[in-house]
């Protein structure tokens, strides 16, 4: 009896939560994959269309526009991501004067919020009295409209993303160096090997399990990409069409045009396209992740 107070106390602790997760993901979860395969209207109204969403969804050609932008954002931005981070978390674990203020200066994009990511870069690239046109102009170059330009503006967005990004995950990486003992690098040193060899047979290797976990996080946060592109290009502009991704183009169905049933469809395939990747990720990090 005492054993099973003890763990009806547990289970009552977790209750409040558990009801949460129950009711605001799961129950979501499930409802918004019913609402895939019907026609919801603006008071919740109801009617079955069956898979005519997804249909619809492959012959739309702001989608289709919206699903090559997500792979062009996860596809640079990624390895963008996950090299500059390596090199500069590397860079940091040096005895070097001066490295708390780097380490700091290289985190505070991390602490930053993302509506002040938003706003500070899109008055940098404002074209008429932006930073980076002022630069460029002194230099001899002609200005640019970063943010308006339908056939630059992803490239303004992946530099967004790679920067906001590339912080967090230095920490993480850093973090990663410094649990790799120094036995490996004094029997290197030992053995002879220069600096090159030690960072690519040494380093690297040992660090795989992190990079790998830095590469997950950074993929599933690009194919979500939403806040940067909602908060520095003008809705309703050519340029937002251009640089739109599918959960962008998922508010704009959903609560902009009101269709509920065609956003949710939108929503099930942006999971089945993280899903898949992710276990794509799961498979091949056999081949490259090494656990000392």
């Amino acid at each position: 009896m005492k054993r099973f107070r003890a763990g009806l106390s547990g289970y009552l602790f977790i209750a409040p939560l558990f009801s949460g997760l129950l009711l605001l993901y799961v129950y979501a979860f499930v409802q918004n994959i019913f609402y895939g395969f019907n026609d919801v209207g603006v008071f919740g109204e109801r009617t079955f269309v069956g898979l005519e969403n997804y249909s619809e969804l492959f012959q739309d050609p702001i989608f289709i526009r919206s699903l090559i932008n997500t792979f062009f954002y996860a596809g640079l931005g990624v390895p963008l991501v996950v090299v500059i981070s390596v090199c500069l978390a590397w860079l940091l674990n040096q005895k070097i004067k001066g490295q708390a203020l780097y380490r700091t200066a290289v985190f505070i994009p991390a602490i930053t919020l993302p509506a002040a990511i938003g706003l500070l870069w899109r008055w940098l690239y404002n074209s008429q009295y932006g930073l980076i046109n002022f630069l460029i102009s002194k230099l001899g170059f002609e200005p640019k409209a970063w943010i308006s330009d339908p056939d630059i503006v992803r490239w303004s967005i992946l530099i967004v993303l790679v920067w906001s990004s590339v912080s967090y995950m230095v920490i993480i990486l850093l973090a990663g160096l410094q649990r790799i003992s120094s036995v490996y690098y004094d029997a290197a040193q030992i053995d002879g090997a220069n600096t090159r060899q030690i960072f690519f047979k040494i380093t690297l290797p040992l660090l795989s399990p992190t990079i790998f976990f830095v590469a997950i996080v950074s993929m599933i946060g690009f194919l979500q990409v939403f806040d940067v592109i909602f908060l520095m290009i003008r809705d309703g502009s050519v340029a937002y069409q251009y640089a739109s991704s599918l959960v962008t183009y998922f508010y704009e169905a959903a609560f902009a045009q009101n269709l509920r049933g065609y956003g949710a469809a939108i929503s099930v395939i942006s999971l089945i396209l993280i899903f898949a990747i992710t276990f794509m990720q799961f498979r091949l990090q056999k081949r490259w992740v090494h656990y000392d």
